[in-house]
C-alpha cells in the first residue's frame, strides 16, 4: 500500500514509518525540509502555507496526518498557543483542500487527535462516544476533528486517533521523568488521583495502522492502554521499576505556579478506555503498565549499561 504520512520526524510519527516499511508499503512522508539519506521517499510541504503538492496524494491509498505543534514543549504563552492552534486547524485544512483538489484521491485519511478531547472529567469512565470537555486543548481537539471530518466529502474514510500519553525510550515524557525517579526525587503530582490515560509507542504505531487497514474504523479512537492506572499508581510501578522510592508530592499550586495553564495536562483526569480499539479487533501489545515498564525500563538501563 503507498502510505503518506505527515510529521514523520517526530516522536509517532518515524516509529510509524518504519513498521510501514519494514512490513513492505511504500511510505512517502511531507516535511518542511527536503532530506537526504533517509529510508522514505520526502516531499516538501509546509503545513501553514497551502494544500500539499498533488503528487504526494494522486496514488496514496491512505494519509496519516500527525505533524503538530508539540503541546508540552513549555508555557503557554499566547504565541505558542496560537501555534498549536494554527499547526492542527490550519494545516489540516490545508491537507483536506489539497486532497479534495487531487484528482485520485486516498481511501482513507487517519489523523492524530489527543485524550485531551475530553478535558478533565475527574472518575467519569470515557469511550469514543463521550462528549468534549472544556478548555484550550478540548477546544483545539474539536476543531482539528471537525477540519478532519471535511474529507468525508471528498469520499474518503476518516479515522481520528485520540492519544494518550506515549510511553517511549525514545522521547516524550518517560526520558524526561527517568533522571528525577533514579534519584528518588519524583513523586505524586497534586493529588495524585487522576487518572494517567498512557500507552506504549508499540501500541500507539499498532493502532494507526489498525486504522489504516480496518475499514470498520471510522470517527474517534481511543490510543490508551486498557489497563489505566492513576498518577499515583503509575508513579508508584515506576519507581518499582527502577528500585527506588516514590514519597514526594508536588503540589498543584506549584506545577499551576511553574507551567501556568499548561499544567491542565499534569494535573486533569482522563479516565479513558479503548472502546473502539477493542471493538474492531486490535489486540494490546501492553495492555498493563507494569509490561510496559518492563519494557521500556528494562531496555533503558541495558543500553545505559552496556
Amino acid at each position: 500500500m503507498d502510505i503518506l504520512v505527515t510529521g514523520a520526524t517526530g516522536l509517532i510519527g518515524n516509529a510509524l514509518c518504519q513498521r510501514l516499511a519494514d512490513e513492505g508499503h511504500a511510505v512517502t512522508t511531507l516535511s518542511r525540509r527536503a532530506r537526504e539519506g533517509v529510508r522514505f521517499k520526502t516531499l516538501q510541504w509546509d503545513p501553514l502555507a497551502g494544500p500539499p503538492p498533488v503528487e504526494a496524494l494522486e496514488g496514496a491509498a491512505a494519509v496519516v496526518h500527525l505533524a503538530g505543534e508539540p503541546v508540552a514543549s513549555g508555557r503557554w504563552t499566547t504565541e505558542l498557543k496560537r501555534r498549536i492552534r494554527e499547526s492542527r486547524i490550519t494545516g489540516t485544512s490545508n491537507l483536506v483542500a489539497g486532497i479534495a483538489a487531487a484528482v485520485a484521491r486516498p481511501k482513507v485519511l487517519v489523523t492524530a487527535s489527543a485524550v485531551g478531547f475530553y478535558g478533565d472529567r475527574g472518575d467519569e469512565v470515557l469511550d469514543e462516544r463521550a462528549s468534549p470537555g472544556h478548555g484550550f486543548l478540548s477546544d483545539v481537539c474539536v476543531e482539528w476533528e471537525r477540519e478532519a471530518n471535511r474529507a468525508i466529502e471528498s469520499g474518503l474514510r476518516v479515522a481520528e486517533v485520540r492519544t494518550g500519553v506515549v510511553l517511549s525510550r525514545e522521547g516524550g515524557a518517560l526520558p524526561r521523568m527517568l533522571p528525577a525517579f533514579r534519584l528518588g526525587l519524583a513523586g505524586n503530582l497534586g493529588s495524585g488521583r487522576q487518572w494517567f490515560p498512557w500507552i506504549h509507542i508499540d501500541d500507539v504505531v499498532g493502532i494507526l495502522r489498525h486504522a489504516v487497514i480496518t475499514d470498520s474504523v471510522r470517527g474517534p479512537i481511543n490510543a490508551a492502554a486498557p489497563g489505566i492506572v492513576t498518577n499515583a499508581d503509575f508513579t508508584r510501578e515506576l519507581a518499582r521499576a527502577l528500585g527506588r522510592p516514590s514519597f514526594l508530592t508536588v503540589p498543584a499550586f506549584g506545577l499551576q505556579l511553574l507551567f501556568g495553564e499548561m499544567a491542565t495536562i499534569l494535573l486533569g483526569s482522563q479516565r479513558v478506555t479503548p472502546h473502539v480499539a477493542l471493538e474492531t479487533g486490535y489486540r494490546f501489545r501492553y495492555p498493563e503498565l507494569i509490561e510496559a515498564l518492563r519494557d521500556l525500563v528494562n531496555a533503558k538501563t541495558e543500553r545505559r549499561n552496556g
